[in-house]
């Protein structure tokens, strides 16, 4: 009979065979030495918890899969499927390890779960939808950087403050289409940099332009690297304002370029925000090449799990991670 547990240190063994095919192995061994203190913090309230949390499925003393999950900082009633893993003779275990979390966790309190998952994942993308009851809600898009010259002027950002935080939601909040406010709207504490950011596996750098009339923030920029080589550009703007993208993105890699001189920058385009037609025009306009699509998923707390098809097919899913030729 299978079981699902948290994953402890003493299941590092097991799991040498998992790590072997996922690019991210090194990464879960450093959730392995860290699982010390999650024993401690397994027993906070959901709405002190910052730290991702790793569940496998056992048959006996064999791990059929894995799954992590993360509040999303700042607001974790939130949280974020980061990585799942199963055998590929046990292909029902990605399903059974989803639904033991959204279960789990929807009981404490979390009111929606979120995963990005690549275009190209179909069988992937058809348990989450169609074997676990998420919603395809929208596409986030990365495209390469090549131009690396900064223009002569550039736009004038300052460091985002903690202060900011609430004006930077509205700004977001505000830019997200109509049909996506629901489901990806987030809270000023989600913008905020958070206590134990120390702790995380990737490092923020936060920015916000004001208009220099109204005192208002017109923009909102961050740049953000696992490995201080790979950096990707966010930038949410205002859509009442014409911005020049050469000084926006100058400015990025200028302050790229200040902490190193080899870097490989790549700019996010999110498809539900209104400018996100104007943005992708400009980006094929610089011969930007497009990396990589994910779709976004979501499921709420609250909508019934959809019934399970027979169509559900083998699926090794890591972190995705950008490989620079």
């Amino acid at each position: 009979m299978s079981t699902i547990r948290r994953l402890n240190f003493w299941d590092s063994p097991k799991l040498k065979k998992m790590i072997f095919f996922l690019e991210s192995g090194e990464n879960l061994r450093k959730d392995l030495m860290s699982e010390a203190f999650r024993f401690v913090h397994r027993f906070f309230p959901l709405k002190y918890r910052f730290m991702p949390e790793s569940y496998i499925l056992l048959d006996g003393k064999e791990i059929l899969g894995l799954v992590t999950v993360a509040p999303t900082l700042g607001n974790p009633y939130k949280l974020n499927i980061t990585r799942l893993v199963f055998d590929k003779n046990f292909y029902d275990a990605g399903k059974q390890l989803i639904e033991f979390v959204t279960s789990k966790y929807a009981a404490k309190g979390a009111v929606s779960f979120t995963v990005s998952v690549d275009q190209c994942h179909e069988e992937l993308i058809n348990l989450f939808i169609n074997g676990c009851g998420f919603r395809h809600c929208s596409y986030e898009n990365l495209w390469k950087f090549e131009d690396l010259k900064s223009p002569d002027r550039v736009s004038s950002f300052r460091y985002f403050q903690n202060s900011d935080a609430g004006e930077v939601a509205q700004l977001y909040n505000g830019e997200l289409i109509d049909m996506f406010q629901n489901s990806l709207k987030r809270v000023g504490n989600e913008f905020k940099e958070p206590f134990f950011e120390g702790i995380t596996n990737f490092y923020k750098t936060r920015y916000v332009l004001e208009d220099s009339v109204r005192r208002r923030i017109i923009a909102y920029m961050s740049l953000t690297t696992s490995d201080n080589h790979n950096y990707i550009i966010d930038l949410t703007e205002s859509s009442g304002y014409d911005f020049n993208y050469d000084e926006v993105l100058g400015f990025a890699i200028k302050e790229i370029a200040r902490r190193k001189t080899v870097f490989y920058p790549f700019v996010k385009q999110k498809q539900y925000i209104k400018s996100s037609d104007k943005f992708e025009e400009y980006l094929h306009s610089k011969n930007c090449q497009c990396v990589q699509t994910q779709l976004v998923l979501v499921k709420d707390f609250y909508r019934p799990v959809r019934q399970e098809q027979n169509a559900l097919q083998v699926f090794l899913f890591g972190e995705n991670r950008i490989t620079v030729n």
